[in-house]
């Protein structure tokens, strides 16, 4: 593969880079519950994204299922951006439990401290003789240690994207299409979300800018601590045109246009009606969801991408797997 970036540039991306992963190195134990809920309760979806966690759940089940149906017996998974690994564990014990006998996992992130979290949540499954799981500090930036066609799932979740220059972007999905034999599957912050401070609740937010023009992120927290960052907000066009010369587009949705906005609101959603207004939000969501209108407002985008020829490329990997 070529020089992505000219010299100045690299360092630049590197400096951003070094940035991001000492925000979330400094984020404490917490992280992993506030981000992904409890991570000794993999199916429980409570954390702060539980409604686009149950989402994209539905959805990688359905894909691991299908798969599962072609009478495959190995699978292979990469997490791009994994944090402590929570979504990595999800589908290497889901996988185990439809039967599949040979499973590769590997995740990685560029904050050090949350891969040796997300090693110590998997040392469980570390240890079966089925499963090969493994977590890295890494940069997505950089050539990807898979051969080619060699990933059936590829994930890369939440602020992953946002975080990266988006002049980098069509070189990662170059990479991301050259070793994945299935699907690549990423959410992303749209340019319409409710504002968020990412390691910390929005209570704890005494002020927050998000600068389009400069892609530049700065935080204040109550506490006097104030973090700054890269992260780009994306239109659901945008992002669809970054993958589709790579990939097949199979889905492109908003994910959460209305439960973060209400139900954690009591002005809102107060006890009594939590359960109601739940059902009739879930319902509108369903309405809306693939709306061009009302996508970019979503809390998230998600994005379902196709390996072009995937169908062919599976039974090859399948055959040398055999």
């Amino acid at each position: 593969m070529s020089a992505r970036f000219n010299d100045a540039a690299e360092r630049l991306n590197e400096a951003a880079g070094k940035k991001v992963a000492d925000i979330y190195n400094r984020a404490g134990d917490h992280y992993a519950a506030y981000a992904d809920g409890d991570p000794t309760q993999l199916f429980a979806f409570d954390g702060m994204h539980a409604y686009a966690d149950r989402c994209v759940w539905a959805l990688l089940e359905k894909k691991l299922v299908e798969l599962k149906a072609t009478g495959a017996t190995s699978v292979s998974f990469l997490d791009a951006g994994c944090g402590p690994g929570t979504w990595l564990r999800r589908l290497v014990v889901r996988a185990r439990a439809l039967g599949f006998t040979h499973i590769v996992a590997r995740g990685f992130d560029i904050a050090e401290a949350q891969i040796e979290r997300a090693r110590l949540l998997a040392r469980d499954l570390s240890s079966l003789p089925d499963v090969r799981i493994t977590f890295d500090v890494a940069d997505l930036s950089a050539r990807l240690p898979e051969a080619d066609g060699s990933v059936d799932i590829a994930l890369c979740l939440y602020s992953v994207l946002s975080h990266l220059p988006v002049a980098s972007l069509p070189d990662i999905a170059k990479e991301m299409a050259r070793v994945t034999s299935g699907h690549f599957i990423t959410t992303v912050r749209s340019v319409g979300s409710p504002p968020t401070a990412f390691v910390e609740s929005i209570e704890n937010v005494r002020q927050l800018k998000q600068d389009h023009v400069q892609d530049r992120c700065e935080i204040e927290l109550s506490g006097g601590r104030h973090i700054s960052f890269n992260f780009h907000l994306f239109t659901a066009g945008e992002l669809r045109g970054y993958f589709a010369n790579d990939f097949d587009v199979e889905d492109m949705r908003g994910l959460d246009l209305f439960h973060s906005r209400f139900l954690p609101d009591p002005r809102w959603s107060p006890a009594y009606l939590q359960k109601g207004l739940s059902d009739e939000l879930v319902q509108l969501e369903e309405a809306h969801a693939s709306n061009r209108a009302f996508m970019d407002r979503a809390a998230h985008l998600l994005l379902v991408v196709r390996c072009k020829g995937a169908a062919k490329l599976r039974l090859v990997h399948s055959a040398k797997a055999g």
